[in-house]
């Protein structure tokens, strides 16, 4: 009955303690449970997510956002660096570590038997002295983010002896003890405390903000692999035409050379052209294999064998449509520093240089620390009084009745007569700002940069298109006018197969400055922190 009694007040004890810990403290999302997501739990990858929603007549039909979403969903290096993110929430769950209470129990049995040596153990006729112990009891421990730390026990002893001047035999003894100590200078309230939380906060952040600067090149780069691939299709396309044209003229001199109006000399070069622009076909077509399956892995189709296999089928076209972008310079740095993720990256890494600095201030300071003790014991068991008869009381009663407690206060100071380590401390946190201030000002000369270069290309882009339409346009004409002599015989076959190349160059020309605008526009949007807007795609979900 003693023992239950004590189990329960021990529970009850613990119960008041644990509606105090930290953990109601601690924001949304930082438990345990929380973090442990079903990825997280995984031992394997799961299958590419969505491509059967892009399946259409047997092929992968991607637009441009298509590819975008499944990059996002399905890149190995995306999840890669998303990863980053997990482990950092997992270091802010750690840094909650210091504020966890600890709860410890033992009981333990102790039996002794020893020959008398004194008349003082009172064993009368007894050859044996014989004595046992049983020890239970409950610590509860906890630090809060005010530096206060917190100890409570709970513990009883329950003795037995043939020691015949015991008052009570058996006797239980019982012990309730609080114990407090706040540190008021070094380690003390709550900035010195919460300081840790703080920085595990913030370096999410940071990592949270890398990770969105590290998808928008990801996505960059697949946008830069799907225009490959657009054009590589009308390099193949423009290769094959130029072939047929050569294998066109090649037919009507060999029917020419066949009725004698054409030397035998005069066939070769024809057949050469032939010749030469099938090997242009086949660089073609293994070039545009190449960039296919770059882009395949790029949104995960590489991961499935049926999907690998599929053919792409791509709905952009390369041909601007409206009227070409303008862009003010001006306006698009302003933008860029407003909203590349980059700059919260940095301004998280020098918040966190701040507080660590603060923070090393007070590890600088001494030592004072209050503490604060209060205690209540009991002695019950069993006796017997003068007519024989047998009596027992609680030492329980007695403990919560605080009918005999103990109490004590302390101040303790601790004075470091050279603290190198607090001092290296500072000197590193000072270091790492100073650090952080040039990377700041650095990802301002990179952004700077970036969008100049962007703003440059989307010009360069627009009259490389304006100069592509008036060349194809010029070499259409060429062609027609020297085909027209060649028919008529006041022309030779070499200027005809030359304007056939000077076409088939002008068409790449232009197709090459048409992907060079789409690549410049996307170039530009990356550059002012906006590229997922015209795709109407968020990665927000992927950071929490």
């Amino acid at each position: 009955m003693k023992y239950y009694r004590l189990g329960v007040s021990a529970c009850l004890l613990m119960l008041l303690c644990s509606r105090f810990t930290p953990q109601s403290w601690a924001q949304k999302g930082e438990a345990y449970g929380q973090l442990l997501t079903p990825q997280v739990r995984a031992d394997k990858l799961g299958a590419p997510e969505h491509l059967r929603n892009y399946l259409i007549d047997g092929k992968l039909t991607l637009s441009l956002r298509d590819a975008v979403v499944l990059t996002l969903e399905n890149n190995s290096l995306v999840r890669v660096q998303e990863t980053q993110i997990e482990s950092s929430k997992f270091a802010l769950l750690g840094a909650h570590a210091p504020f966890d209470p600890l709860l410890t129990a033992y009981y333990n049995v102790n039996s002794s038997t020893s020959a008398p040596f004194s008349q003082l153990q009172g064993t009368g006729a007894a050859t044996t002295f014989i004595s046992t112990t049983q020890n239970a009891q409950f610590n509860y421990s906890q630090t809060f983010e005010t530096g206060t730390n917190i100890q409570a026990a709970l513990g009883t002893n329950n003795n037995y002896t043939n020691n015949s001047f015991y008052l009570f035999n058996p006797y239980i003894t019982s012990l309730l003890t609080f114990q407090v100590v706040q540190p008021l200078l070094k380690n003390g309230w709550l900035f010195a405390n919460r300081a840790p939380l703080m920085i595990a906060r913030r370096n999410l952040q940071q990592s949270q903000a890398s990770f969105v600067a590290e998808v928008n090149n990801d996505v960059l780069q697949a946008l830069a692999q799907y225009w490959s691939v657009v054009e590589a299709r009308g390099n193949l396309e423009v290769a094959r035409t130029s072939m047929e044209a050569a294998e066109a003229t090649y037919k009507r001199d060999k029917r020419a050379l066949e009725l004698g109006a054409l030397p035998p000399l005069d066939i070769y070069r024809s057949e050469s052209q032939v010749a030469s622009r099938r090997v242009q076909v086949i660089q073609s077509e293994y070039a545009l294999k190449q960039t296919e399956d770059a882009l395949r892995m790029t949104v995960g189709a590489d991961q499935d064998p049926y999907f690998e296999a599929l053919d792409l089928e791509l709905t952009e076209k390369p041909e601007p449509e409206g009227e070409l972008r303008t862009i003010d310079a001006s306006a698009a740095l302003q933008l860029a520093l407003a909203k590349r993720p980059e700059f919260d990256a940095a301004h998280a890494a020098l918040a966190n240089d701040q507080t660590r600095i603060r923070l090393a201030h007070n590890h600088l300071l001494p030592e004072l620390d209050f503490t604060g003790f209060y205690g209540s014991n009991g002695l019950g068991g069993t006796q017997f009084n003068g007519l024989g008869q047998k009596t027992t009381s609680s030492s329980v009663n007695q403990l919560f009745g605080f009918t005999y407690p103990s109490y004590y206060a302390q101040l303790s100071l601790s004075l470091p007569l050279k603290n190198r380590m607090a001092k290296a401390e500072m000197g590193s946190a000072l270091v790492s700002r100073r650090s952080d201030l040039y990377n700041e000002r650095q990802i301002r000369e990179q952004v700077t940069l970036d969008v100049s270069n962007a703003v440059h290309q989307l010009e360069q882009a627009k009259l490389s298109i304006a100069a592509g339409k008036e060349a194809l346009d010029l070499a259409t004409k060429t062609m027609a006018a020297e085909q027209r002599k060649y028919d008529l015989g006041s022309e030779t076959i070499f200027f005809v197969l030359e304007a056939q190349t000077e076409l088939a160059s002008a068409q790449l020309g232009l197709l090459q400055a048409e992907v060079n605008y789409q690549l410049a526009v996307a170039g530009v949007d990356h550059a002012t922190g906006e590229l997922l807007n015209p795709y109407h795609v968020q990665i927000a979900g992927l950071t929490h």
